[in-house]
This record gives structure tokens, C-alpha cells and sequence, in this order.
């Protein structure tokens, strides 16, 4: 094996093919400005059959491959047992697909329940190496988690730039380590910029040239992982093996920039005999390199106002990324294709229901987007498909099931809606006289159509539209931008609390005033939530039937 003595790193730009040393002040290429630079190693030194030999008596995870990693001294690597996830063959839903060989590369399995902990072992162990003790990182959620558990353990401070549409579970998790937390009431782009001009000013370590180097070499290990797997579930062990597709949902682009490299440095070293295509999908409401792909086009268009709930897909503009994934899908196969949040749910409830895996909403929307070429006939029945199953839906459950994942019985003597009307009238009276356009959020017609005949009753010709449903009250909103909204807290999917977070969340809707009214029996828990973030708090009347019991043990049974 290779010894400090005898490897030698360098950097290489992908753009001018410039090699730079890898250094603490590498924050891009140096003649062109390129901001995604490649470890190069020198591979001709490993000898591949020793290596192989070696591997077989190490212990599986992603200093495994140390040899083809960009640090030099063990001494130096901070590590919590990431990697070395299990590649799971899928049975029920491949049987529902048509697919012989469906497996699920399960990235939940890491410290931090995402395959980010790879990126953080590597990034964090070259900054211990080249004596970096204090880092600036702008994340959706799981880079900067990942992060702030490794700086943790490597006392190096992590300043983690969130933005505003980041599960909270997520930013409480990353404080949780210490992480310093500012959450940016912006989009993922501009809180990408606020946090490089914060580390600029502060004179503080960037994640940039670091991010794009540990990201691209830690991903590349997941390849490594599927060819070896691949190779025993397939070939007898006898020879490592590349799938036909490998799937992942896309944002920056770094997991599959990294994967393609992997699969091309063992091409190079004669490990695998093929380079597989790559299906990348991303949301509906952020999809430029879709968009990019459909038109024929390199350079993708940024989105500058991503109409999305998952914050880990809302990166509008993949600058270069991009471009290097449009390169590989050409030369080796490949598509970008699309799945809207609500596709992303379902794939969630039927990937949890059908395999017992509950994943993130960033790889529901991959499963989605897997499903519809798999209908197309874009991939054959008898190919070989991995997955990324990138992180653990934990952080964001309640986004997915709602608030009607349980049996729910309402103490109601019938089913006339009763709402404290009087109540109501008063609360208007109590904001501003200039509200003119109203939104009401209520999943229940009877409830919306109501209210809409009291407000329309005052003669004040108020302009007042429904939603059916929290999702739909926040698409809503950013068309008729209200004076006002009036919303229930129990709906499916999106509840009211979701909504109640993403307003004071946002610069234009934190202002408008809102006003609930529910039939929730709120927990001390729920009054907090809301304490200082709505104008009034109604309750909607409700009355037992002589017949309940009756009507509750047959609704149970």
C-alpha cells in the first residue's frame, strides 16, 4: 500500500485542467475561477489485485478506501462509522415495478441519518490536516448537521447558514452539537451569498473549495460500495460490477458528480468494465437543469423563486454542476426528469408501506421521478437499478402524514359547522381597517363557505378566496399576496402550523396578519407554537350526541 512518503495529491480544475497542491486557501481555481475542483491521485501505484486483497480484511466504511481519499495522515481523520451502508434488494417494490434487479443503497444508516456524514468525515478530517479550526457552511439541513457532528468531535466550530424554508427539526439538530445557527429569510442561493460575505468579513474559513473537493471524494465511496456489493450479490464475488442506472434526487449536484467519479476511477484501474447512466431528478417547483436538459441546453437558467417544500431540492441555480452531469449523461446515458412534492409524499408512504424504509422528501421525489420512467419504458426490466436513499424522513414526518395519520373522532352532536361567529366579526374590528383581499385555509367546505358569508354580510366588499388545504393556501398566497389570512390547524398534508412556520418564515408574508380558528383541543405545546405569531386564536363549538359511544365504537371497529 501507499504511504505518505509516496502519494501525492493534487487538485485539478475541471474546467482548465490547472493542478493546484491541496491547501486551507484553495477556494477555487486559481487561473480561471472555477469553482469545482477534483482530487487527482496517482492510481498507476495501486496495485489493483493487492489492493482488492487488502480490502477484504478491512472494515467496511468509507476509510476503507483511504488510498484514493485526499488526506495523508490517519492521525488526522475524524470519523463516527460512516459509510459502509448496506445495499438492500428491493422485493415488493420491484415486484410492483416490473424490475428483476431494484436495490436501495440505504444512506439513512449514517451517524446523522443522511449520506452528508460521508461529505463530513472527509471535509472535516482535510480541514483537521491542513490546521482549519473555525468553518463558515450554508446548508438545507443535512450538510450543516453532518458538520456540526463532526466539528463536534474535531472541536472545530461550524457557523451554519440555513435557509428560512429549513425544517426547523433540522436547524434545532445542528444547534444541538453546538453549531452556531442563523437562519436567513431568503432562498438556499442567497443564503449561499450572505454566508461567503460573513466569512469574508470575519476573516473565517469558507466550505467552498473544501465543499466541493470532500463532497465529490466522499460520494465517490458510495460507488465504490455498490460495485463491491454488486459484484458478490451478482457475480459470486468474483468481480466488482457497476449497475446500469444509479438514481439520486438532485439539488447542487455534488452526490452524483461524485458517484460518476468514482465509477470512472475504477474504469480506469480496470475494477468495473462500464460507467452507468445516471437518472437525476428534481422537484417540479426547482428544476433548472430539467428544464435545461428538456430544451437540449448546457448552461441551465437559475430559478429564482423555487415554488417548493423541500428545502434540500430548492438550490435554483446549480451554476457548473450542471454542465459536468449534462456531459456525463451524454457521453454514458442518462435523463433528468422531474416529480412534484405531492408525488414525492405518495413515493414516501408507498416506499415505507411496500419496504419498510422511510426516506427523506429529497429522495421521495427520486423514487417519484423513478417511477415515471420506469412507465415510460425508459428502463428496461431487466436492468440493474440502485438507488440513493440519501436520509431518514424523522426530521419531517409531520409534513408527510399531516396531522390525519390516526383515527380521529369528532365530538360533534351533527354535522352542521358551528364557528364562534361573533368572535370573528370582533377580531376584524381588532386589525387594521385597510384589509381588503382575505384567504381562508379550511379543508372543510361547509367551515370555508361560512365564514365567507359572514365576512361577505359586513358590506365592507372584502375580495376573500379559498384553499382547500394548507399546501394550496401557501401557493395562493404568493399569487394574491393577502391583507389578511383566516386558516384551521387540522388539514392533511400541510397543516395550519406549517403554514402559520412559512409565513413569518418568509420577507413579504411575516407581516400579514392571521387569524385561527380550529377545533383542536390545543396542548400547551400548540399555544406556544402560536404565542406571538397570530393576531387571534378561535374556537370552533362542538357537543356530544346522546348516540356517541354508539358512533364511536363503530368508527373503531
Amino acid at each position: 500500500m501507499q504511504t505518505h512518503s509516496t502519494r501525492h495529491i493534487d487538485l485539478e480544475c475541471l474546467h482548465c485542467k490547472t493542478r493546484v497542491p491541496l491547501d486551507k486557501n484553495v477556494a477555487g481555481c486559481p487561473n480561471c475561477g472555477e469553482n469545482i475542483l477534483e482530487a487527482r491521485y496517482d492510481l498507476d501505484l495501486i496495485n489493483v489485485q493487492e489492493w482488492q486483497a487488502a480490502l477484504k480484511e478491512r472494515r467496511h466504511g468509507v476509510w476503507r478506501y483511504a488510498e484514493v481519499l485526499p488526506i495523508y495522515e490517519k492521525r488526522n481523520i475524524v470519523s463516527l462509522g460512516e459509510g459502509g451502508t448496506p445495499l438492500i434488494r428491493s422485493q415488493a417494490l420491484a415486484s410492483m415495478l416490473g424490475l428483476k434487479y431494484l436495490y436501495i443503497k440505504d444512506e439513512r444508516q449514517g451517524p446523522t441519518n443522511s449520506f452528508k456524514d460521508r461529505q463530513a468525515t472527509v471535509a472535516i478530517s482535510a480541514m483537521r490536516e491542513i490546521g482549519v479550526d473555525e468553518v463558515v457552511v450554508a446548508s438545507t439541513g443535512n450538510v450543516a448537521i453532518a458538520y456540526a457532528a463532526y466539528g463536534a468531535r474535531a472541536g472545530v466550530k461550524l457557523w451554519a447558514f440555513f435557509p428560512s424554508l429549513t425544517p426547523g427539526p433540522k436547524m434545532r439538530e445542528a444547534a444541538l452539537y453546538g453549531a452556531e445557527v442563523i437562519k436567513i429569510s431568503g432562498s438556499y442561493d442567497e443564503t449561499k451569498e450572505i454566508a461567503a460575505r460573513f466569512a469574508k468579513n470575519k476573516h473565517i474559513f469558507l466550505d467552498r473549495g473544501i465543499k466541493s473537493v470532500a463532497a465529490i471524494e466522499a460520494m465517490k465511496t458510495i460507488a465504490y460500495e455498490i460495485a463491491e456489493d454488486l459484484g458478490e450479490a451478482l457475480d459470486d464475488g468474483q468481480r466488482w460490477r457497476s449497475p446500469d442506472w444509479f438514481f439520486q434526487g438532485v439539488s447542487g449536484g455534488m452526490g452524483p458528480i461524485g458517484v460518476a467519479k468514482g465509477f470512472r476511477e475504477m474504469q480506469s484501474m480496470g475494477i468495473v468494465d462500464k460507467l452507468p447512466a445516471l437518472g437525476l431528478i428534481q422537484s417540479t417547483g426547482c428544476a433548472p437543469m430539467v428544464d435545461a436538459f428538456v430544451r437540449g441546453q448546457r448552461i441551465a437558467t437559475p430559478v429564482t423563486n423555487p415554488q417548493t417544500v423541500i428545502a434540500t431540492l430548492a438550490t435554483g441555480n446549480p451554476g457548473r454542476s450542471y454542465e459536468l452531469l449534462y456531459d456525463y449523461v451524454q457521453e454514458n446515458g442518462g435523463v433528468f426528469a422531474d416529480a412534484t412534492d405531492e408525488e414525492a409524499f405518495d413515493a414516501i408512504r408507498l416506499v415505507a408501506r411496500l419496504e419498510g424504509i422511510s426516506v427523506e422528501p429529497a429522495a421521495g421525489v427520486m423514487f417519484a421521478g423513478m417511477f415515471k420512467l420506469v412507465q415510460r419504458g425508459v428502463i428496461r426490466p431487466d436492468e440493474v437499478v440502485v438507488l440513493n436513499c440519501s436520509g431518514h424522513t424523522l426530521p419531517v414526518e409531520r409534513e408527510i402524514l399531516g396531522e390525519q395519520w390516526q383515527k380521529q373522532v369528532e365530538l360533534q352532536r351533527s354535522k352542521t359547522v358551528q364557528l364562534p361567529e361573533d368572535k370573528l366579526l370582533s377580531a376584524l374590528d381588532h386589525i387594521e381597517s385597510s384589509i381588503r383581499r382575505i384567504l381562508i385555509i379550511e379543508d372543510s367546505p361547509d367551515a370555508a363557505r361560512l365564514i365567507k358569508r359572514l365576512l361577505e354580510a359586513r358590506g365592507q366588499d372584502y375580495d376573500v378566496h379559498l384553499a382547500p388545504d394548507g399546501r394550496a393556501g401557501l401557493q395562493m398566497m404568493l399569487e394574491i399576496k393577502p391583507d389578511l389570512v383566516i386558516t384551521d390547524l387540522m388539514m392533511p398534508d400541510v397543516d395550519g402550523f406549517v403554514v402559520i412556520e412559512a409565513m413569518k418564515s418568509d420577507e413579504v408574508l411575516q407581516h400579514v396578519p392571521i387569524v385561527v380558528i380550529t377545533a383542536k383541543e390545543l396542548t400547551a405545546s400548540d399555544r406556544e407554537r402560536l404565542n406571538g405569531q397570530v393576531e387571534m386564536l378561535l374556537q370552533k363549538g362542538s357537543s356530544i350526541d346522546d348516540d356517541f359511544i354508539d358512533s364511536l365504537m363503530n368508527k373503531l371497529e
